[in-house]
C-alpha cells in the first residue's frame, strides 16, 4: 500500500488563510493488475472525519480508509481547518482535495469518475456542502464544478440540518453565529436535482446529532429527485465509525444493533448499484 500525507496548501496551491492547515493523508492498495493505462481501476473515497467543526477525529479517519482500502477502494483522509476558521475555509480546502485526486486519479489507478465523498457527522455536513455547493461563488476560482462535484456521497450520522433538533455546535463553529449563513447551510435545503447519489446511516439513540438530520434530508433528497438509500439503526451512540473494537479500544462502545458493524459493506453496494466499482479498462478523461 503507498501512502503519503501532505499539506493540502502545498499539494494544491489553494491559497492559505492565515493559520489554516489541512492535510490530505493517501491510502492507495498496490497490485500487479492496478494499472491507469488499460489495467483495472478502482474507485476512490475522500474521507472527511467528524468532529463538531472543532477538530478531526482519528477515530474517523484511518480506521475509515484502512475500511475501505480493505475493499479495493483507494482512500483519501482530508484533515480539514476548523474552528476558528469559519466557512467556506473546509469546503475550499474538500473541494481543492476533490479536484486534485481527480486530476491524478489515472496515476493511481483510480478511476476519476468514481470519486465519492464520505463524512461521519459534522465531517458528513461538509461533503454534503461539497456534494451540493460545487458551483458556488466560494469555490468558483478552485476548478471547474465538474472537477469538485463527488460521484457519490455517504454520510454517516451526518449534521444535515440547522433548523429544529440538531447539533447546533457545529453550525456554531462553522458560521461564527451569523445567522444567515446558518440557515443556508442547512444541506436538505441545498438539495439539487443535480447533485450525486446520497448514502445515508444513522442510529436512532444518537442524543448528539438526532436522527432526524438523516431523516429530514432523505425526504429533501426524495422531493428532488436524487437517488438515495437510508438506513436507521435501533441502537447505537454517536460517532460509532467502524462500530467495534477497531474504534473503541477503551472499551466505550454499548450495546450496537448487530446490523451497524456492516455499514460499509451496505454503503459500498449501494456505491456498486450507482456504478461505482473496480473494472478493467481505460480512464476516459
Amino acid at each position: 500500500m503507498r501512502t503519503g500525507k501532505r499539506d493540502i496548501y502545498d499539494l494544491t496551491g489553494l491559497p492559505r488563510p492565515r493559520g489554516a492547515a489541512g492535510t490530505l493523508t493517501a491510502y492507495v492498495p498496490e497490485g500487479p493488475d492496478m494499472a491507469g493505462a488499460g489495467g483495472r481501476l478502482r474507485p476512490g473515497a475522500l474521507i472527511l472525519p467528524g468532529g463538531g467543526y472543532t477538530h478531526c477525529s482519528p477515530r474517523e479517519a484511518e480506521p475509515i480508509a484502512l475500511k475501505f482500502c480493505a475493499m479495493g477502494w483507494a482512500a483519501f483522509v482530508l484533515e480539514y481547518s476548523c474552528a476558528p476558521h469559519l466557512f467556506p475555509t473546509a469546503l475550499r480546502e474538500a473541494a481543492a482535495a476533490m479536484a486534485h485526486l481527480r486530476k491524478n486519479a489515472p496515476d493511481m489507478g483510480v478511476d476519476p469518475h468514481m470519486l465519492a465523498a464520505v463524512g461521519f457527522s459534522a465531517g458528513g455536513h461538509l461533503a454534503g456542502t461539497l456534494g451540493t455547493l460545487f458551483d458556488a461563488p466560494e469555490v468558483s476560482d478552485i476548478a471547474a464544478p465538474e472537477l469538485i462535484r463527488p460521484d457519490a456521497l455517504g454520510l454517516c450520522y451526518p449534521v444535515a440540518v440547522s433548523h429544529g433538533r440538531t447539533h447546533a455546535g457545529s453550525f456554531q463553529n462553522l458560521t461564527g453565529g451569523d445567522s444567515a449563513l446558518w440557515e443556508r447551510l442547512s444541506i436538505d435545503k441545498l438539495v439539487r436535482p443535480d447533485m450525486c447519489p446520497v448514502f445515508l446511516w444513522h442510529t436512532r439513540d444518537d442524543r448528539a446529532v438526532p436522527c432526524r438530520n438523516s431523516l429530514v434530508l432523505a425526504q429533501a433528497l426524495e422531493d428532488a429527485g436524487v437517488p438515495f438509500a437510508l438506513h436507521i439503526f435501533p441502537h447505537g451512540r454517536h460517532g460509532l465509525a467502524t462500530a467495534d473494537i477497531i474504534t473503541n479500544v477503551q472499551g466505550d462502545l454499548p450495546a450496537v444493533s448487530g446490523g451497524v458493524t456492516g455499514w460499509p459493506e451496505l454503503m459500498m453496494g449501494f456505491f456498486n448499484e450507482m456504478g461505482l466499482a473496480i473494472h478493467d479498462g481505460e480512464v476516459n478523461v
